[in-house]
């Protein structure tokens, strides 16, 4: 079987893209100014963390460095994002967190997904013609907000696992928060391609002061976020889902139309799941099951490409990349088509992955041409359950939210892969006046025309795309991956894995090689450094890639070499991120 790991050819090429000698993709790395000195790359002993944004990295790698465990660093890092990625996370949302117990060997996922309040209903996103309301237009209502879940979630992981009291871990963040820290060049873009979406709420005073947007290296202070962290720190989630906070929550949903009560904040609870659970090429998977979508079609498309021996065509070749499309059509087709909250609906998870389903899959791909019509198929044949609601017929107007994701391992075994939102890029757009956080537009992840698996009711959660995953090889984790990216997430995770076992890439080199995203024949996406040719004969067979690439996800990732005792982290170059290695001297014992 082949190893993912190469130990000495992996430090080797750590070292050097840490000291830049190594460019990416053919291109070197910009200086990153007031973040000089962190590296996408690092490797440890005794820990390590990789996540979208250096400050973050930082504390995180700091709670290790002082005993904490990879819960409570990720913890800390997840309160830092809300700091210093405030577009892309914080406690105004909701995420999955997967935790492999170094102790106990159990994997284990924290869902805090978010929840429609109880004021939901299917025909919410219908305007008065019964027709879907524009997605510019409801994914800025007060109506898209879902009860967020992620502060109750960091609660129930510390319960759990943690062995630092949330006021260590959340004192960082304050920090970033009263004191400010220098805005990377990611915010910048984020805050300067959103000024009309900011400039409804409070969010306009804070990231738009006079009118205009703060700028890369501006010295960005949020007093009220440190407000709002200071009480939590002073009594928890409590602090959020009852009193002051949730009437402030609850009542500028209500100023921009939205339903959200304090009760339907008071009764908001995580779920306790379990992964799903699939192989490949002799690696065990556990990835994210329903309410998200990741898991389940992750594992559906490497089951489908696994009889193709995908590396016998080469890394750039037009066969890897059709097949890769194709695959991705079927999935997706499905995908529309059967997932949902298991909570409310019936998802044939088994007939999906069920081994004669995916022959079928398999025999509608071809690589002489393009399959013009790549509809669902039938997973119920394979299953003892049925079928309680009708496929439906969407508005293709969805725009690609963004997330972030993280992974954190330490010295006892324990690894936390980590993917957070918001959805869109500053959710809602909506701060919560007076305590700085900004508000998500989750429920835009239903269905907008109801009667499918993924209609809005009340206390439901959206359909999701994170994909938070381990890979493991003998029953240890040997590899976290996840990303950013809304439906592209799954696609994402998907090619990094196929780079690192099927290519048997290094994992920088794995995270870095150019993706595609497809999931029908008029939504293709690609990023720089797939040849031109190789797109122009794609074209030619019928698919239609644009004329330009763009930017697909933002993986973080982390290898695991138990048998020479060394992490290695990777953090995707499309942003500022940064691996931060944890070597001590001794070792600590868990408490």
């Amino acid at each position: 079987m082949k190893r993912l790991w190469k130990v000495s050819i992996a430090v080797l090429v750590s070292i050097l893209l840490v000291v830049g000698t190594l460019p990416l993709n053919g291109q070197a790395k910009k200086p990153k100014n007031e973040y000089d000195g962190y590296s996408q790359v690092d490797v440890g002993t005794d820990g390590m963390v990789a996540s979208a944004h250096p400050l973050a990295s930082q504390i995180g790698a700091d709670v290790l460095k002082k005993g904490g465990n990879a819960i409570d660093a990720a913890i800390a890092v997840q309160f830092a994002l809300n700091v210093v990625e405030p577009m892309m996370s914080g406690i105004g949302g909701g995420g999955f967190m997967m935790v492999y117990d170094g102790k106990t060997k159990e994997t284990t996922i924290i869902n805090g997904r978010e929840r429609a309040p109880a004021g939901a209903t299917p025909d919410m996103f219908l305007d008065e013609n019964r027709k879907p309301i524009p997605f510019a237009e409801r994914s800025t209502s007060g109506t898209a907000v879902g009860v967020p879940g992620t502060l109750k979630g960091l609660e129930t992981a510390l319960e759990m696992w943690g062995t630092r009291p949330m006021q260590q871990l959340i004192g960082p963040a304050i920090k970033l928060a009263d004191k400010g820290f220098p805005i990377d060049s990611v915010l910048a873009d984020a805050i300067a391609d959103n000024q009309d979406k900011l400039s409804r709420s409070a969010a306009g005073d804070v990231f738009l002061p006079n009118g205009q947007p703060l700028k890369e290296g501006d010295h960005l202070v949020q007093k009220d976020l440190a407000k709002t962290l200071k009480m939590i720190r002073s009594s928890g989630a409590d602090a959020f889902y009852n009193g002051e906070i949730a009437e402030a929550l609850a009542g500028v949903v209500q100023d921009f139309s939205g339903s959200m009560t304090l009760g339907d904040l008071a009764k908001y609870d995580v779920t306790i799941d379990e992964p799903i659970w699939g192989d490949y090429q002799g690696y065990e998977i556990a990835s994210m099951p329903p309410p998200s979508s990741g898991g389940v079609f992750l594992l559906q498309m490497l089951k489908i490409l696994d009889d193709f021996n995908l590396s016998q065509y080469d890394l750039k070749s037009w066969e890897k990349y059709h097949l890769l499309a194709e695959t991705m059509h079927l999935a997706y087709a499905d995908r529309a088509a059967y997932a949902g909250d298991p909570e409310f609906v019936n998802v044939p998870i088994k007939g999906l992955l069920h081994p004669d389903y995916i022959k079928e899959r398999q025999e509608l791909i071809s690589l002489d041409e393009v399959n013009t019509n790549p509809a669902a198929g039938d997973p119920w044949k394979f299953e003892n359950i049925e079928a309680n609601y009708e496929a439906t017929s969407q508005p293709n107007d969805r725009q690609y939210g963004e997330t972030t994701h993280f992974s954190v391992t330490d010295r006892w075994g324990n690894v936390v892969s980590y993917t957070t939102t918001i959805e869109q890029v500053f959710g809602t757009g909506i701060m919560v006046p007076g305590y700085g956080f900004m508000l998500n537009n989750e429920l835009t992840d239903f269905d907008a025309v109801p009667g499918g698996a993924n209609e809005v009711q009340p206390n439901k959660r959206p359909l999701s795309s994170m994909t938070p995953t381990i890979v493991f090889e003998d029953g240890e984790p040997v590899l976290t991956v996840g990303s950013p990216g809304g439906p592209t997430i799954i696609t994402s995770v998907l090619q990094t894995i196929l780079y690192a076992i099927e290519y048997d890439m290094e994992l920088k080199a794995a995270v870095e090689e150019p993706r595609i995203y497809t999931n029908n024949l008029n939504s293709y996406r690609y990023e720089e450094g797939i040849p031109s040719d190789v797109i122009d004969y794609l074209k030619g067979m019928g698919h239609k890639f644009g004329p330009s690439p763009t930017t697909i996800g933002n993986v973080q990732s982390i290898l695991i070499d138990r048998e020479n005792g060394i992490f290695k982290g990777v953090a995707d170059s499309s942003r500022n991120g940064a691996a931060i290695g944890v070597d001590l001297k001794g070792k600590g014992k868990r408490k």
